[in-house]
């Protein structure tokens, strides 16, 4: 079978979909050898990314979202004769004529308001039509559809009434190395760089729009020095941008300053132990389709304070420390009773969630799309 791969959004500059590609490519060239591939991929990490010799790789250095892209990639894939076409995102050409499957990763985008761009209202609207005409064709014409959660899959086939058995919820890991003890030198060297030294501190990394819900934790840090008196910070890492300026503001407003902090962009060998030595890591999203950093806190050692949405439910099961998000004493009394936790609680709680959580693994997520392909391979066979 010949399957071709959609990687045009390789690498961590494109987030989660970005790191989806790294893991699913890297594990997938090291499973399997009965297939061919071909991968197109940006002149980035054309030269960059060493493949078996069963991969073929076409240079396709042109954006997503573009005219360009209707136009050429249909021309590009046809080339190359695939028996499936693999879009890691919903963002499929129009003019395709190859069978197909996409990964949806959430329907975020969905319930998000003017308040999620930087667009005036016309230009905010004129490209919201275009989003959900991709997405509505890409969900009924594909063949497949993978999604990393059972409540993303309820949600398609909710908003678009699709029928349930198109739909594989194959769920995504985190890296193995961000298990606790593993990379780990020079850490008081990078807390010390962050300011991070003997504080008690809680900790989200990830970007700040408007559905991640940081507003209500700067609110509930407030509540936290005014009416406890707690001795503790809130730390977040993120590349700057609108959003994160808009959140600047806000922590300057709500007088938090000294206590809620902006790190910026983080590596990653330096999340690991940020991460490591936090009392928690907060997580207060109103809408997600895995929860990836969540697992990778665990992972690491420190607590999870989650929402209680049901995607976070069912991915972390018993083994968060739940909020309501939108209630400021909800959050707030979550982060007090974490931050007064005893010693052996902590790790009576860390020795389970960390058991729980070896049911993720990018191993077994390239496995299971693995099976999808060889499953649709064979049903065209039987036709």
């Amino acid at each position: 079978m010949k399957i071709l791969i959609d990687a045009r959004m390789y690498g961590l500059e494109h987030s989660g979909i970005g790191r989806y590609l790294i893991n699913l490519v890297q594990e997938i060239s090291g499973q399997n050898s009965e297939n061919d591939f071909i991968i197109l991929l940006r002149k980035k990490y054309f030269n960059e990314l060493k493949l078996p010799e069963n991969w073929k790789k076409v240079l396709t250095d042109f954006r997503h979202y573009t005219l360009t892209e209707q136009i050429r990639l249909p021309l590009i894939i046809n080339k190359e004769k695939p028996d499936l076409v693999h879009f890691p995102h919903f963002n499929v050409p129009v003019f395709i004529s190859s069978k197909f499957l996409v990964t949806i990763h959430d329907m975020t985008m969905h319930k998000q308001g003017i308040d999620a761009t930087t667009l005036s209202l016309p230009f905010y609207l004129l490209k919201r039509l275009p989003y959900k005409l991709s997405f509505r064709f890409a969900v009924k014409n594909s063949y497949k559809i993978i999604v990393p959660s059972k409540t993303v899959k309820a949600e398609i086939v909710d908003y678009h009434n699709v029928n349930p058995d198109k739909i594989a919820v194959i769920y995504e890991g985190f890296g193995a190395n961000y298990i606790a003890g593993k990379g780990a030198s020079r850490e008081m060297e990078i807390l010390a760089k962050y300011g991070l030294v003997n504080k008690n501190y809680f900790f989200y990394v990830g970007n700040a729009y408007p559905h991640k819900n940081l507003e209500m934790v700067v609110k509930a840090m407030v509540d936290l020095k005014m009416n406890k008196n707690a001795d503790c910070e809130f730390v977040i890492a993120g590349s700057r941008d609108v959003f994160m300026n808009r959140l600047n503001k806000l922590i300057n407003k709500n007088g938090a300053s000294d206590f809620v902090k902006l790190l910026g962009f983080v590596l990653e060998d330096e999340l690991k132990v940020i991460y490591k030595h936090s009392l928690g890591f907060i997580y207060p999203s109103l809408s997600e389709g895995f929860g990836l950093q969540g697992l990778e806190a665990i992972a690491t050692g420190t607590i999870l304070l989650a929402s209680n949405i049901p995607v976070f439910r069912e991915i972390y099961d018993t083994h968060a420390f739940y909020f309501n998000p939108q209630d400021v004493s909800s959050i707030s009394g979550t982060m007090y009773s974490v931050l007064n936790m005893k010693s052996e609680d902590k790790y009576k709680y860390l020795s389970t969630a960390k058991e729980y959580i070896k049911k993720y693994s990018w191993k077994k997520m390239a496995k299971e799309t693995l099976d999808i392909y060889a499953k649709i391979s064979s049903e065209n066979k039987d036709k």
